[in-house]
């Protein structure tokens, strides 16, 4: 073969190369960047009914607690950039993170977009990290499962840090 074929064939396979490290390069930063509860791309199959109507679904037998005139009142952001904000506490959940639909919207980038939620069961306030990339902490311990909050206690979101208060 002439210098010429080589040479063109080499130029071929390094074009080649950089193209499949710059496809590579594009699939995983869309991977990264897609949310972690998003859905898959093939749809779910839809069950068949017959002609009839369904039935209304059963309504939940778990009552959500009244506020407890003793318990925590209050979420208080004590560090970060909204120190000072006050949640008053009543029987709806609170959910901290970046998302605009967030009761608490955070302007953090170590806070996930539905990083946390704090939730009343049985009376008691418990935090629940949502598959957040850097955690939720509890006085300075990561928690992985529904934890309880107590009075006084520090939750850690991102740079964020709030505290149960009555």
């Amino acid at each position: 073969m002439s210098e010429l074929v080589l040479t063109l064939l080499r130029l071929g396979f390094l074009v080649l190369l950089w193209s499949l490290v710059l496809v590579t390069v594009v699939v995983l930063r869309r991977d990264l960047r897609a949310p972690r509860d998003a859905r898959p791309l093939v749809a779910a199959p839809v069950p068949r009914t017959s002609g009839r109507p369904a039935k209304a679904a059963k309504p939940r037998t778990e009552k959500p607690a009244k506020p407890s005139r003793t318990g925590p009142r209050s979420l208080v952001v004590v560090e970060g950039p909204l120190a000072g904000t006050v949640i008053p506490l009543g029987t709806a959940d609170v959910t901290l993170g970046r998302a605009p639909d967030s009761t608490l919207v955070l302007d953090d980038d170590y806070a996930s977009n539905n990083h946390s939620r704090i939730s009343q069961v049985n009376g008691s306030w418990v935090v629940t990290d949502l598959g957040s990339t850097n955690g939720t902490w509890v006085d300075r311990a990561r928690i992985s499962t529904p934890t309880p909050l107590a009075v006084g206690q520090q939750l850690k979101v991102g740079r964020t840090v709030l505290e149960l208060r009555r």
